[in-house]
């Protein structure tokens, strides 16, 4: 398959990226612009946060392809110039440094950025959000040279920050403005496990905070005042309150918007030519039968393929469930599956949460909706084959070590 006009990627990000190898995959072997604003090649967003941040991995591990590849794949790579316009009528686009042509076909992978928190001394040095690759470095050098920071969000880039902090030997205060970490993303049942972890590790955890000012002197950050009056001491501050999707393109298109990019289920915008995938897509989901924005690396791993599929006129439907992990301490963890703010009924631990060695299920009227398995392994299939079964299970072999996944459903 040609075409006169390329195929255009906005967002020369993981999902980005790997849109344009699954497109050379499916045999397209037309023109390809994969552009995006950063001035490194695609590289993965993970090990900023968790082994990169470390130092226990090599920067050259995060790339998602080697430097080469884009040359050899006829990919035309422009980086530094985003996107900054779309004509759809005119199926054309216009980027930064005021070039502008047409489009074939159109694939929105622009992200999503940090959300910045709306207090006084946000922007003093030594303030830092994490969502590329220099801020990692950045960190890294922080964490080398800090005696004590405060971390402000406990979710999971917070939680993982703070460990790559602890690990260096810094002293952490967390704060967090809900209940417990992760609260609104695993319930309190499951919440306290981290909360937990990261206290047995000398985390100073402060729940139910807010902050009201980040103090400087010199236009240096040198602590955090809390709404209580207290105030800490800090050599850094690190900032993760959540992440806001990157829809402007799309808005001023007048594609629609709502949470995201608004997509079918072949990853389809409002507008015939224009797709969307990754952080940004807010994609219907025909197993859970809505529509839910997924912020993880496997959805934006997985994701662009179906995109690239459905642009090249396959028959597609994206049903994969969702997907993430991640590494704190000696704490390794997978989830699986979806469940809304307070969408569930039940959860059922599997093992200890004590020794932080369990599986543990949501569930919604006997039928699992989400499994966690934590240091556990070798179980993501059967966590995925129960949801997908959409059957009711017996809570008591569910949560017994000694019965298989495979044999938990009611009456079986």
């Amino acid at each position: 398959m040609a075409a006169n006009s390329p195929f255009v990627i906005a967002g020369a990000g993981l999902a980005g990226a790997k849109a344009a190898e699954a497109l050379r995959e499916e045999g397209f072997d037309g023109p390809v612009v994969l552009v995006g604003d950063e001035q490194e090649r695609p590289y993965e967003r993970p090990p900023l946060s968790k082994d990169y941040l470390q130092g226990s991995s090599p920067r050259e591990d995060v790339f998602v392809h080697p430097g080469g590849w884009y040359e050899e794949h006829g990919v035309d790579l422009r980086l530094g110039v985003p996107v900054t316009g779309i004509d759809p009528g005119g199926r054309s686009v216009r980027l930064a440094d005021g070039s502008a042509f047409a489009y074939e076909k159109l694939l929105l992978a622009t992200g999503s950025s940090p959300r910045r928190l709306p207090v006084a001394g946000e922007n003093l040095d030594g303030v830092h959000y994490l969502r590329s690759l220099a801020d990692s470095d950045t960190l890294k050098e922080t964490f080398a040279a800090a005696s004590r920071i405060v971390v402000i969000g406990g979710g999971w880039i917070g939680l993982e920050t703070t460990a790559a902090a602890r690990e260096a030997g810094v002293e952490v205060t967390l704060l967090e403005a809900g209940e417990l970490p992760l609260v609104g993303v695993l319930g309190r049942e499951a919440a306290q496990v981290f909360a937990g972890l990261h206290t047995a590790h000398g985390v100073d955890l402060r729940c139910g905070t807010h902050v009201t000012e980040i103090t400087g002197a010199r236009g240096r950050v040198d602590g955090v005042l809390l709404d209580g009056g207290e105030r800490i001491d800090a050599d850094a501050v690190v900032i993760g309150v959540g992440i806001t999707p990157n829809t402007r393109l799309a808005s001023d298109a007048g594609l629609e918007v709502g949470n995201g990019v608004r997509v079918d289920s072949a990853l389809r915008t409002s507008d015939p030519g224009i797709w969307a995938a990754g952080d940004v897509a807010n994609a219907f989901h025909p197993l859970l039968g809505r529509h839910i924005r997924v912020e993880h690396w496997a959805n934006a791993l997985n994701q662009p393929a179906a995109a690239a599929r459905s642009m090249l006129g396959g028959d597609v439907s994206y049903d994969r469930l969702p997907y993430f992990f991640t590494d704190q301490y000696d704490l390794g963890m997978e989830y699986t599956g979806h469940v809304e703010r307070g969408g569930y009924d039940r959860v059922v631990f599997r093992g200890s949460t004590d020794d932080r060695e369990f599986v543990a299920f949501w569930l919604s009227e006997r039928r699992v909706l989400a499994g966690m398995n934590v240091n556990v392994w070798d179980v993501t299939g059967p966590v995925r084959t129960l949801i997908t079964s959409g059957l009711p299970v017996d809570e008591g072999r569910l949560g017994d070590v000694g019965v298989p996944l495979t044999e938990v459903f009611a009456g079986g």
